[in-house]
């Protein structure tokens, strides 16, 4: 499918099943399909993704991924009162990128425009880019603090794995480049290369522990994984804010789109989604299927998780100190990015109004 035919898939949605209502205060595209053209295919993998603005301070379940007119979309719901503060945004990795350009689908209020146009004149300034490297920093503390030795173990592999993955987001942020979700290894390997910094990637890939792993292991825990998420998605009944993540409609980005990047020789790319892809897989059984389930799908989350080196919950939080040792060294290394980007705006800024 074309990119502009999937847009206009979701541009149709929008229309049909939020505009109308209440709440609806706008929609917006975000994500890695936003800088492509119209014309080009929309890889396998991919979907477009949609951002709904709504009044309510407690926004509406976000509808996830679902297929409209043979587009895969992915629907998440921000809550105005989010995007009211200007400086807020400006600071937020996540928030900012998604507003940088102008991808507006409906802006009924005339707010989002306004908001948008000051996100684009500021956005490149530099103090900007350091607050949001900054922002990702903190998220890479905030999560490796929220593993807990008592809680579920794949809750605990989620804190440490996210934790450990937005090290990527802070050096994305610094190119100001999108900090994609699923293949940020992928971008940040991308952007190393581009700063003559590629021998921290591989420092990287240490940190979550798949510097070595061959390509045939990889293969062999995404089969895996398919036979788990199969069992999870039949299982699926209680709400987690990732569940239209483990649905039939989503196969095609956890399974197929982690098997296109292994045979393209980007193995080691995959196993960040790969290992989230399990222990999001792994939350769901434990609620909503009998031990038995959980028991049967258990060794090949184990599995993929020795071959990172990590056994129990001291491996994890051996491994996450490991991760704020590092951060030093990482914010260097954004620091210098940040200083070589020729799109980085040098001049003092006024405060963003």
């Amino acid at each position: 499918m074309k990119v502009g035919t999937a847009r206009e898939a979701a541009i149709d949605w929008v229309m049909r099943h939020a505009s109308q209502q209440v709440w609806f205060r706008g929609a917006y595209f975000i994500g890695s399909t936003v800088g492509l053209p119209e014309d080009s295919e929309l890889a396998t993998g991919s979907d477009i993704d949609v951002a709904l603005v709504t009044s309510e301070a407690a926004p509406p379940p976000k509808p996830g991924k679902l297929l409209h007119m043979g587009a895969l979309l992915e629907i998440s719901v921000r809550p105005w009162h989010q995007l009211s503060s200007i400086d807020e945004v400006m600071r937020s990795y996540h928030l900012a990128a998604g507003l940088r350009v102008d991808t507006i689908i409906a802006d009924p209020v005339g707010d989002l425009r306004i908001l948008q146009q000051n996100v684009a004149r500021h956005f490149t300034e530099e103090v900007w880019v350091r607050r949001r490297c900054q922002d990702a920093r903190e998220s890479v503390e905030n999560w490796l603090r929220r593993i807990d030795r008592s809680g579920p173990w794949h809750d605990q592999v989620t804190a440490w794995l996210f934790g450990t993955g937005v090290t990527t987001h802070v050096l994305l942020v610094a190119a100001l480049r999108n900090p994609t979700i699923r293949l940020r290894y992928l971008a940040v390997r991308e952007v190393l290369e581009e700063y003559g910094r590629s021998p921290l990637y591989r420092d990287l890939l240490q940190l979550l522990g798949c510097a070595e792993l061959a390509a045939d292991r990889v293969d062999n825990h995404l089969g895996a994984l398919a036979h788990t998420f199969d069992a999870a998605a039949v299982a699926a009944k209680s709400q987690f804010f990732f569940s239209s993540d483990i649905t039939p409609a989503a196969r095609s980005i956890a399974i197929d789109g982690m098997r296109d990047m292994v045979r393209a020789g980007n193995h080691r790319e995959a196993v960040f989604w790969i290992v989230a892809t399990f222990a999001r897989c792994h939350k769901i059984l434990a609620v909503d299927a009998p031990q038995s389930a959980h028991d049967e799908f258990a060794p090949a989350f184990d599995d993929v998780l020795a071959d990172l080196g990590i056994f129990s919950s001291n491996d994890l939080i051996r491994r996450a100190e490991s991760v704020v040792q590092f951060l030093p060294e990482l914010w260097e290394n954004a620091e210098g990015i940040i200083a070589a980007n020729p799109d980085v705006t040098r001049q003092l800024p006024g405060t963003p109004h």
